[in-house]
């Protein structure tokens, strides 16, 4: 199927590795342009040198109030464009709801909420009929996660604004989306898999309780991310996806 990418310019932060990265690279392998973000300099140029040609890299922290308008900008001059944003941040710390600090909360709502609500606004002040807006959240929206609590508060609001920005754009032609990664296969996941002092036997207990019986490779979630950003999936706004091997209970 032509996912109708061929030329078309996104932005993806927090891609210099694991979903973020793999997206990129599908969207890119579909014919689209991608300018992605990452903090550090000098690894998000060589993820853009890894990516090739069509991949601008970008340091940039999605906590600095002016980065929203900067990477717009960005890649409408690079690129002549603008067609999406996957708004993609790394998790907050993890720790029991009584146990985090106002620190790591605070720092955690600047650059996990309010730097994705700034990226989206930016995003949808500039976009055109056709446009999307994607968020890479959690199934904490859904169901929460065990030692996660910071998630567990911050991403259910974030699905909250994103559902009602698709309402308030929607005439507009512009979608948004969110999507829902369970246990992928990434650096995150091997961090938060050794906190248990056994990552081993984690992995396999979790594993167990997922209907697939594996964690996700980051492909298959770039795969699934490249769709939804797509022309392809032109008539889906609005909706969380979940892309966990089936591990969340709910309809």
């Amino acid at each position: 199927m032509d996912l109708g990418l061929n030329d078309r310019v996104y932005v993806v932060t927090g891609a210099t590795r694991g979903l973020g990265l793999a997206t990129a690279r599908e969207l890119i392998a579909d014919g689209a342009k991608v300018v992605i973000t990452g903090r550090d300099e000098k690894t998000v140029g060589a993820a853009a040198g890894e990516l090739g040609a069509n991949a601008l890299g970008l340091a940039a922290d999605n906590a600095d109030p002016a980065t929203a308008e900067r990477l717009v900008s960005t890649a409408r001059s690079h690129f002549g464009r603008f067609d999406g944003i996957l708004i993609s941040v790394g998790g907050p710390p993890p720790g029991l709801a009584a146990d985090n600090t106002d620190e790591q909360w605070q720092a955690s709502f600047e650059s996990v909420f309010l730097g994705a609500v700034r990226l989206a606004r930016a995003a949808a002040a500039a976009l055109e009929s056709g446009g999307v807006i994607g968020f890479v959240l959690s199934g904490s929206v859904r169901e929460p996660i065990q030692g996660l609590a910071i998630s567990n508060g911050l991403r259910p609001g974030l699905a909250g604004f994103a559902k009602s920005l698709a309402a308030d754009l929607g005439p507009r032609g512009i979608r948004v989306v969110g999507l829902l990664p369970g246990r992928i296969a990434t650096d995150r996941m091997t961090q938060l898999d050794a906190l248990s002092g056994t990552p081993e036997e984690t992995r396999a207990r979790n594993e167990s309780t997922i209907p697939l019986r594996r964690y996700g490779a980051p492909e298959e979630f770039g795969r699934t991310a490249a769709f939804v950003l797509s022309p392809a999936a032109s008539y889906l706004t609005g909706l969380m996806l979940p892309v966990d091997g089936g591990a969340l209970p709910g309809l």
